[in-house]
This record gives structure tokens, C-alpha cells and sequence, in this order.
């Protein structure tokens, strides 16, 4: 049973490797669009294949397989839409403004959490939401007037992502502790990598390519994938989609750094009332919890 602390820790180094897809992605040099998706959701699969033998044997990992459930399925094709959508929307916009997009995630997964969990949603995290969404029209509004349509449809399609996150998560927290989720990470690679082929094809990546892509699916993909499975045992799903927001303040800054990808002023100003709502609702949080936990403490 992973810990909290444990949990936590998962949910900053998944992120973390998550954001490097951006940079990464612009050193390609034939290889775009769908044959992207393609590879990394590929190599992914592999890796998450091959991982999954080496704990458990190919024998119990079939097993296991077999065992996801409805739960899975569902978990599986939201892995497979984020895969998707969000290497399509690297290919059609920036790094910043896909990311930035995806910020809503943690607000998309409360509302979720509040209808399907029945979990209580604070008037902190209402205002946050109010905060965000403001935070995303600014961001689009403003982009009409300085970005072209092949950015904007970027940023309509990486729209698809913080939805599937939130209803990834949901899934997953629902399935609960008896059943194992790892496998859907395999299954979204699968259907990801099948629904692309046929667009991909012929395949034109160079070796050069293959190498990066092969990178993007083991560390970038699989394995921060499989991480947040585990944390999310341990952590509520606003806590994870949360704590995935380091790939939104990463993201741009590597891309920025290793691709010279500067971000429009919109999406600084959009991106930042958002990434605003998001720390200070959780500051608050943590602000109560402390105080209930002291008020809980007898007195002397």
C-alpha cells in the first residue's frame, strides 16, 4: 500500500516527466501528427507491457488484464483521447497554450468528484472555478485576434484532454482499491496506436526520430502514467489533477528553454489567472485542514 507522502511524491515526478513531451517533441525532424501518436502511444504500450510481465509474470499480467472491468475500458479509452488529442494539439499550437488549456483539469475532476463521488466541493474551490474559466475566455478571446486558425483549432482539440482527465479519474477512484488500472494505461496506448496507424500511414520517421519517440513513450508516457495509477490510490482525484499542474508550469519553460517557443503574452496572462486560482484554492485548503486538525487537539 503506497503511503501518502509516498503518493505525493509519485504525483511530482509523473508530471514532471510528462512536461518534457513539448521540447522533446519539437527535435523531430520528419516525423508529425498522427505518426507522433502513433510511436509514442506504440513505445508506450511496450513499455507498460513489458513492465507489467516483470512484476507479475506474462501469465498473471493476462490475468490481470482480463480483470479491469468496465472500469477499465472506460479508463483505457480516456488514456487513448488524451494520447490522442493532446500530441495532435503539440502539432497544431504551442507547447504554453496546450498546457494551459489542460490547466482546468483540477476543476473539471472537483465538479466530477461532487457529482459522481458526492463529494463535497468547498466555496473556495466555486470561486476557482469561476477564477479559471475567466482565466480560459481571456486566453481565447484574446488569441482571436493574434492567433492563427491552425492554433486555435490546437487549442479547441487540446480541450479534449483536462475532460478526459477528469473523467479518467474518476474512474479509477471508483474502481477503488481491488482493482488494478495499471493495465488501462496499456489498453489507452493500444487503441491509441491502432486509431492512429491508418492516419500515420506511410510511416516517415527517421531513425533520429524513432529514438525520441521511443524516449517519449517509455518516460514521457508509460511510465509517468502507470505512476499516477499508483498515486491515485492514496491521493483524492482533486488532489491528483492537483498536483499534475507542475507539467503546466514546466511544460512552456522547457520549451522555452531547449526550443526557443516564447508564449504569447494571452497565454501568460490567461494561463497565470488560472494557475492563481488553482494554488490558492489549495493553500486554503491546507490552511483548514490545519486549523481542524488543531481544533480536534484536546486543550490543556
Amino acid at each position: 500500500m503506497t503511503t501518502h507522502r509516498q503518493a505525493l511524491l509519485l504525483m511530482v515526478i509523473a508530471p514532471a516527466l510528462w512536461s518534457i513531451a513539448g521540447v522533446l517533441t519539437r527535435q523531430l525532424d520528419a516525423a508529425r501528427g498522427f505518426e507522433v501518436t502513433f510511436w509514442r502511444s506504440l513505445f508506450s504500450a511496450l513499455f507498460v507491457a513489458a513492465a507489467m510481465c516483470w512484476q507479475q509474470g506474462w501469465r498473471q499480467s493476462v490475468a490481470t488484464l482480463r480483470g479491469v472491468g468496465g472500469a477499465g475500458v472506460v479508463s483505457g479509452l480516456m488514456w487513448c483521447t488524451m494520447f490522442v488529442a493532446f500530441m495532435i494539439a503539440l502539432t497544431m499550437t504551442t507547447v504554453a497554450n496546450t498546457l494551459i488549456v489542460m490547466s482546468v483539469s483540477p476543476l473539471l475532476t472537483a465538479l466530477l468528484a461532487w457529482i459522481v463521488l458526492k463529494q463535497a466541493i468547498p466555496g473556495r474551490t466555486w470561486l476557482a472555478i469561476v477564477a479559471a474559466f475567466v482565466g480560459i475566455c481571456w486566453m481565447f478571446v484574446n488569441s482571436l485576434g493574434g492567433v492563427d486558425g491552425n492554433h486555435l483549432a490546437g487549442m479547441l482539440i487540446a480541450c479534449a484532454v483536462p475532460v478526459a482527465a477528469a473523467v479518467n479519474l474518476i474512474a479509477i477512484k471508483r474502481a477503488g482499491h481491488g482493482v488494478d488500472l495499471i493495465p488501462a494505461v496499456f489498453l489507452g496506448s493500444v487503441f491509441s496506436a491502432c486509431l492512429m496507424l491508418p492516419f500515420a500511414w506511410p510511416l516517415q520517421a527517421s531513425l533520429h526520430d524513432i529514438g525520441i519517440l521511443a524516449i517519449l513513450g517509455f518516460f514521457q508516457l508509460g511510465f509517468p502514467c502507470m505512476l499516477m495509477v499508483r498515486a491515485a490510490r492514496s491521493l483524492t482525484a482533486p488532489e491528483v489533477s492537483l498536483l499534475a499542474l507542475l507539467e503546466v508550469l514546466l511544460g512552456p519553460l522547457w520549451a522555452w528553454l531547449g526550443a526557443g517557443e516564447v508564449p504569447a503574452p494571452e497565454t501568460l496572462v490567461g494561463g497565470g489567472v488560472v494557475v492563481a486560482a488553482l494554488v490558492l484554492n489549495e493553500v486554503a485548503a491546507m490552511r483548514s485542514a490545519r486549523l481542524a486538525r488543531g481544533a480536534l487537539q484536546p486543550r490543556s
